[in-house]
């Protein structure tokens, strides 16, 4: 091997610690943050339209029943999840550091060119992109005194010699400044909005009209918490009680059935003392101390009263059926763990508006009133599956070690209107008793809420500034020779642009008139 070869061989090679100082190099360009930063807006588009645990687990649960192939993947990859993801948090990690690598010695350097003065002229200014030279018969001191009329608040330094000096001027400081205050606010916005996931938390309630709510862990039917919580010591102390649902639909028009109107009404009380009435609208939350109530859904909660062989009553209460399309034809289940020895289950489908054309066929909802509300369920006897001790879900029943019940004409069906009541197989019966409605609420806590806020206000101002400001130096050179007075002006722009020359013109012009000269001869 020759000298030349040993010499490119042992180039190429990169001892561990200077391989950990390429990367860091690497890691805190910005052509990384920049490349970083687009890479989480991507990661976050998979979180936008597939349903998240943390804020629908019941949409999650659909989705599981529509793409039972599909999820599995997405489980595996943490599509359900993105938020809380390994592969986003990485980014985002990564994100931060890159930032803040580029941004601390960026600091540093503006730093020391706010202590800098003005750079020196160029010895030939014909050099430069944009100069220009006349003759004036002011004196070299009133050519310098004109300049820093003419040049305003750029910082101006002047230098003498006899009859000759010059006049260096820079501006536009805030440009960098205002790049640097863009990027530290993405860093503010990024720690705000780790702190909201590391010490918030999020929960999502059904509660029936009539009934209410206290912020315990063991009432929310969906919860998630960051980290950094304690369910046992960080909830707030409040209670609510639901005391009316009122919607309103579109029933003509291109937007029929279309939700106009979504009110929820009722009082609460905070710390065991009663603060008063509440009304809570979409987009317009319930504030109780440091946690957000916000009305998220609504739907039907039909009021069934079911009776064993023997006559004893073995379920009475509102059952809330969750909305699955447009008309809000809606899905539920009613579990009876002790009616006279057996276990029942109930599974079926809710029909605010039911029509039917053909009586053979099942009836379907048609408008998302209350207009026709009907309930079809069929009957499952067996095992419920809540003696072992494992949580299920209310809104689903698991058939697995259950029988459907058959009668004479095949599987037995409920189909009921309000105030009507039907038969069991076996014995018993069950009632429609009354249709109440129900709120869906969502609960948050999002600790310095307006961290981020703030970060990405004064962020766009920070790139406004960054793309409005000109950083310019210019420079006024003047010598005396003879009676008159040659002065030349140059003007170089940090940043490339196509309008110097005017600019020129324009300054030497205003030059001009400060030094009430006419431009009797030019020299250019």
């Amino acid at each position: 091997m020759s000298p030349r070869e040993r010499r490119a061989e042992s180039a190429s090679e990169l001892r561990p610690l200077e391989f950990l100082r390429w990367a860091w190099r690497q890691l805190t360009s910005m052509r990384t943050a920049l490349l970083l930063l687009l890479l989480l807006a991507v990661a976050a588009v998979p979180g936008s339209f597939i349903p998240q645990r943390g804020v629908d687990a019941s949409a999650v649960q659909r989705y599981y029943i529509d793409h039972p192939k599909l999820s599995p993947i997405l489980e595996k990859l943490g599509a359900f999840s993105v938020f809380s993801s390994v592969w986003f948090s990485a980014i985002y990690l990564l994100l931060m550091i890159s930032l803040i690598g580029c941004i601390l010695p960026r600091t540093k350097v503006y730093a020391k060119a706010l202590r800098a003065r003005p750079p020196r002229a160029p010895r030939n200014f014909s050099r430069l992109p944009a100069s220009a030279q006349f003759e004036t018969t002011a004196a070299t001191s009133d050519v310098f005194a004109a300049g820093r009329r003419v040049l305003g608040r750029a910082r101006i330094d002047v230098v003498e010699d006899g009859d000759a000096g010059e006049l260096r001027a820079e501006k536009g400081y805030l440009r960098e400044l205002g790049n640097l205050v863009f990027h530290i606010c993405i860093v503010v916005a990024l720690v705000g909005v780790a702190i909201g996931s590391l010490w918030g938390y999020r929960g999502n309630v059904v509660v029936v009209e009539g009934e209410g709510f206290s912020n315990t862990l063991s009432q929310y039917d969906e919860f998630s918490s960051g980290s950094l919580f304690d369910a046992d010591t960080d909830l707030e102390p409040w209670s609510l009680e639901l005391d009316d649902v009122l919607t309103r639909f579109y029933v003509e028009g291109n937007n029929r059935g279309a939700p106009k109107l979504f009110r929820a009404t009722g009082t609460y009380s905070e710390g065991g003392e009663d603060r008063g009435d509440f009304e809570i609208e979409v987009n317009h939350p319930l504030s109780i101390g440091g946690e957000d109530v916000f009305l998220v859904g609504q739907g039907y909660a039909p009021v069934l009263r079911i009776t064993d062989a023997s006559g004893k009553v073995a379920f009475d209460g509102p059952v809330p059926f969750l909305p699955s399309d447009a008309t809000y034809t809606s899905t539920g289940v009613v579990k009876v763990p002790d009616a006279n020895g057996d276990q029942l289950g109930f599974q079926g489908f809710f029909l605010p508006t039911a029509f039917s054309t053909d009586p053979a066929k099942p009836s379907v909802s048609v408008f998302p009133g209350a207009l026709n509300p009907r309930i079809g369920m069929n009957l499952w006897t067996g095992d419920l599956g809540l003696d072992d001790g494992t949580s299920q879900s209310v809104y689903s029943l698991d058939t697995s070690k259950m029988t459907q019940v058959k009668d004479g004409d095949g599987n037995f069906r409920v189909d009921l209107g309000p105030g009507e009541s039907q038969k069991l197989p076996g014995g018993g019966s069950i009632e429609f008793v009354e249709l109440r409605q129900f709120a869906r609420f969502q609960i948050g806590h999002t600790p310095v809420v307006w961290l981020p806020l703030f970060g990405v206000g004064v962020g766009i101002l920070g790139l406004s500034a960054s793309l409005l400001v000109r950083p310019r130096r210019t420079w006024i050179r003047a010598r005396r020779d003879g009676s008159r007075t040659v002065v030349e002006v140059a003007v170089l722009d940090r940043v490339p642009r196509d309008d110097l020359p005017a600019d020129i013109d324009d300054l030497v012009s205003r030059l001009r008139a400060e030094l009430g000269d006419t431009p009797e001869k030019e020299l250019s």
